[in-house]
């Protein structure tokens, strides 16, 4: 495979070249073609290269990186984004499974990074991480959300509104849908647990996640139970209790 040919977006003229220089030693594989300050001067860089993969940095002047997708209709190449504040990060990046750096960069994980994008690009189908994150920014409401699942084939993109429950299974989290489907998901349950926890689900035990918008019923007992609406019943963690009841009531 030719090089990945890249762009720089980013403000800070220390941050691109901490980038440039890192991209340079650690990146062997991207051949960086331009640096932009500002989504103005990279809105004309990315028309001018046609890059395959564009390091963005989220807060910039003059708009930010969102301000600047939204310009396209498909977006046609990779995003690596670029954010000091990880808020952004835990929630609407882990969705969307975009590829994300914290400032201050760290080797490994741009490595990391870039690996993923360089797999993506080989591939002939692609997921368009970026037009999902978008979606999911814009969502009004919660439940109609995106959440992208690494499959060993490819991805699955479900809504939020779709899944009943997950459960754990070793290192790997089992997904159970409303229209009776099921699919096993290359992560593990606590990185779903994060990045599901404020959009109406809720771990009500160490091996399952529960979609609070299906409890039909709520069993009392020492930790007690809840009934799914597809009757599937689930037990709750005595730590668990207190917060779950607290959840359903509100």
């Amino acid at each position: 495979m030719d090089k990945i040919t890249a762009l720089i977006v980013d403000d800070e003229q220390d941050s691109r070249e901490t980038l440039r220089n890192y991209v340079g030693k650690y990146c062997p594989q991207v051949s960086l073609i331009g640096e932009s300050s500002n989504i103005i001067e990279a809105r004309a860089a990315i028309l001018k290269h046609q890059p395959q993969l564009v390091f963005l940095d989220i807060e910039m002047p003059h708009g930010n990186a969102f301000d600047l997708l939204e310009q396209w209709g498909e977006i046609n190449f990779e995003i690596i984004f670029i954010t000091a504040f990880s808020q952004y990060a835990v929630q609407a990046f882990n969705l969307s499974a975009a590829h994300y750096l914290l400032k201050p960069v760290d080797i490994e994980e741009l490595e990391k990074a870039v690996a993923t994008v360089e797999q993506l690009l080989s591939q002939k189908e692609k997921l368009n991480h970026a037009n999902i994150l978008l979606e999911n920014m814009a969502a009004l409401h919660s439940q109609n959300r995106k959440l992208v699942l690494p499959l060993m084939e490819g991805f699955d993109v479900v809504r939020m509104s779709e899944i009943l429950y997950c459960e754990a299974e070793d290192n790997f989290t089992r997904f159970y849908f409303m229209d009776g489907r099921k699919t096993l998901i290359c992560r593990n349950l606590k990185f779903y647990e994060t990045a599901l926890d404020a959009f109406g689900f809720f771990r009500v035990h160490r091996s399952h996640i529960i979609n609070l918008e299906y409890v039909k019923r709520y069993n009392k007992g020492k930790g007690g139970s809840v009934v799914l609406e597809n009757e599937t019943e689930i037990i709750v963690a005595n730590s668990k209790k207190g917060e779950l009841v607290k959840r359903l009531v509100n």
